[in-house]
């Protein structure tokens, strides 16, 4: 008995399979997260808490409209522009789309060549990510001038049911600022790559350590997921 207890105390301990096992791996940070940075760690879980905040505003959204026994606008017709005397639906959010999907193309080649240390197209790829993110929030804000202009309120609007405004306003306004935030970021991190700060060590925020490129991709990853809620947002906001 003595033997054998002392062999089981030696012995690994046996693993677990299925989902306890998938869960064990997690939560003893074995396998998940062992070779994670801290940085893009927290970037993980801050998106994670992002989706949610997003996922609560857009079942808000969805729960109104189906809920309300007024008619709700009709979303070809509100965000139509007129162009050479042809009334055309969605042009200009179909041009923001465009634009914004663009960008995660232009980050995910900045993130390449950020691991290959050229930081001249790093930064280059970076800073035309950021006029495209730019281009999108002036679109934006021209679309909330024009339907400011035509009536449209937190409290009610002229086409319908009063909730279109405040789930508008609260849905894209929240969305931008995300994207305004972004473009902020990637500026200030394309100066650092342009200037060389991940090459020589400079301290500052970010650039603590030599060869830190990993900010580009925890970069990358923000805006990704900007990019991401925004197709959810086209789908059920413009398109439903």
């Amino acid at each position: 008995m003595a033997e054998a207890a002392l062999t089981n105390i030696g012995a690994s301990p046996a693993r677990l399979s299925g989902w306890r096992g998938i869960a064990a791996d997690w939560s003893s940070d074995q396998r998940a997260f062992k070779n994670v940075s801290w940085g893009k760690a927290m970037m993980w879980i801050f998106l994670l808490s992002d989706t949610f905040i997003f996922s609560c505003f857009l079942l808000s959204y969805m729960t109104a409209r189906m809920s309300t026994t007024v008619p709700w606008p009709n979303p070809s017709e509100v965000f139509a522009l007129n162009i050479g005397g042809a009334h055309i639906p969605l042009i200009l959010i179909a041009i923001m789309t465009f634009i914004l999907i663009s960008s995660s193309g232009t980050m995910a080649m900045a993130v390449n060549f950020g691991y290959r240390r050229d930081r001249v197209r790093t930064a280059a790829l970076m800073l035309a990510t950021a006029a495209f993110g730019a281009t999108f929030v002036g679109m934006q804000a021209f679309e909330w001038t024009k339907l400011i202009i035509e009536g449209v309120r937190p409290w009610g609007n002229p086409w319908g049911a009063p909730q279109f405004g405040a789930s508008f306003f609260m849905i894209t306004g929240f969305h931008g600022t995300h994207v305004t935030i972004g473009v902020i970021f990637l500026i200030a991190i394309a100066r650092k790559v342009w200037r060389g700060d991940f090459d020589v060590e400079r301290r500052g925020f970010f650039t603590s350590r030599k060869g830190y490129y990993e900010i580009v991709e925890i970069t990358g990853l923000y805006w990704h997921f900007v990019d991401l809620v925004w197709v959810f947002i086209f789908a059920l906001f413009y398109l439903w």
